[in-house]
């Protein structure tokens, strides 16, 4: 059996309020005819479909289309889709029913017996060949909040001990049900220990480092397990078989360099014989001008040498970012590089400001015993030194108070 791995599609996200819709549309197109020109069996999809809970219907029908179109090139194909921390479990199970229909099945919950304990075989998903025999089983794990793992008492970190024994049941039942020659493949939507995380782009999914997932869950009776949430594609704990595919697109800057990619598994019997990345056309390039934070002075110069093609689709133009770094105020600065932006076909997406003299050792902290003797003008230069390393400037200060007047004499006349 072939099958895809891919996650953290997060239709309906927008990169710093411009709308990706052409960007994902390209990226689905451009999985169907991966999924039919390698014959593949199954896809899984490791959650986060949706950039938030509440997605629009543009984004909704985008993925209902995609699931339609899929189907209709390949009939036989397995899809099996897991909620991710970004998804809401119920929205994404609502259509289950009609789904099912089309061997397309999706798992937002984690659901209990009448005894209260984890229904297993809801978790456990066969994947079949075109003969309809089972070729492998799939533990889909969706997104596992708290009160979604078995309670383990006594134990050092509760969501991790409770993580790691729901895997070591569905594992037991899955050894127990299956044929020899039927392999086990693990997805799971997770932060895995070791794993690289994205700066800009990764919500953090439960509070402090509990997250971070040992990968000693996944035993060696496990071909592959196909995880989703970390946006870089990389191996965990140096496993061939223990992978995160990353995100199809960059969904931050922090991501510009990242390969992204889907993966492509062959399965012989109970293991894995292969696995190839197929790299993911970039729809829309994303630029960072300068590479690395420099002078307004530099900045507007590599603007202004900035090669663009004639790109006049408004959804084709690439992203940019441009990274400055000051000594102190820069009024105007976003209108001088729109300026030197003029005739450039691209779209200013974010102005990232350094500062050259901030000291973080200074402590711009008031303390509650002073809140009350404390002048707006003491705060505004506190927070100025902190900022910026220096004192605040005259001309600063003297705007300052024109604004305190200012409001002071509004609040006077309501």
């Amino acid at each position: 059996m072939r099958f895809l791995h891919t996650s953290d599609w997060h239709l309906g996200q927008t990169l710093h309020n411009f709308d990706r819709c052409h960007e994902h549309e390209q990226f689905l197109s451009w999985l169907i005819e991966s999924l039919v020109a390698h014959e593949v069996d199954a896809l899984l999809i490791a959650g986060d479909i949706f950039d938030n809970a509440n997605p629009s219907a543009a984004s909704q029908r985008q993925f209902y289309s995609f699931l339609q179109q899929a189907k209709q090139r390949l009939p036989h194909l397995n899809i099996v889709i897991i909620a991710g921390n970004h998804d809401s479990p119920g929205r994404l199970e609502a259509p289950r029913p009609l789904l099912e229909g089309l061997n397309v099945t999706v798992v937002g919950h984690v659901r209990r017996r009448d005894d209260g304990e984890v229904d297993l075989d809801e978790l456990m998903i066969p994947l079949l060949r075109r003969d309809k025999s089972v070729a492998a089983w799939c533990l889909a794990v969706p997104f596992l909040r708290p009160g979604d793992v078995p309670r383990v008492d006594d134990a050092g970190d509760p969501y991790q001990a409770g993580v790691a024994l729901l895997y070591q049941r569905l594992l037991d039942n899955a050894r127990s049900r299956r044929a020899p020659g039927q392999a086990i493949v693990a997805l799971g939507h997770c932060h895995m220990l070791g794993g690289e995380a994205s700066e800009e782009s990764e919500r953090r999914i439960v509070m402090g480092k509990a997250e971070a997932l040992s990968d000693a869950i996944f035993d060696d009776s496990v071909a592959y397990a196909a995880l989703g949430h970390l946006h870089k594609a990389q191996r965990i704990g140096k496993r061939e078989h223990v992978r995160y595919c990353g995100s199809p697109l960059p969904m931050s800057f922090t991501e510009i360099d990242y390969a992204h990619q889907v993966l492509c598994i062959d399965l012989e019997g109970e293991t894995v014989r292969e696995v190839n990345a197929l790299r993911v056309p970039r729809a829309v390039d994303l630029l960072r001008v300068p590479r690395s934070p420099a002078p307004v002075s530099e900045v507007l110069a590599a603007l202004e040498a900035l090669e663009s093609p004639l790109l006049e689709e408004i959804h084709r133009q690439p992203y940019l970012q441009v990274r400055v770094r000051v000594d102190g105020p820069e009024p105007g600065l976003r209108a001088r590089i729109e300026a030197a932006l003029e005739g450039k076909h691209v779209r200013l997406a974010k102005i990232e400001t350094t500062f050259s003299r901030r000291d973080p050792q200074i402590h711009v902290a008031v303390p509650d015993e002073e809140l009350d003797q404390v002048q707006p003008e003491d705060i505004f230069k506190r927070l100025y030194l902190g900022k910026y390393g220096a004192e605040a400037p005259d001309d600063q200060l003297a705007a300052f108070g024109e604004l305190l007047l200012g409001a002071s004499e509004a609040a006077g006349g309501k």
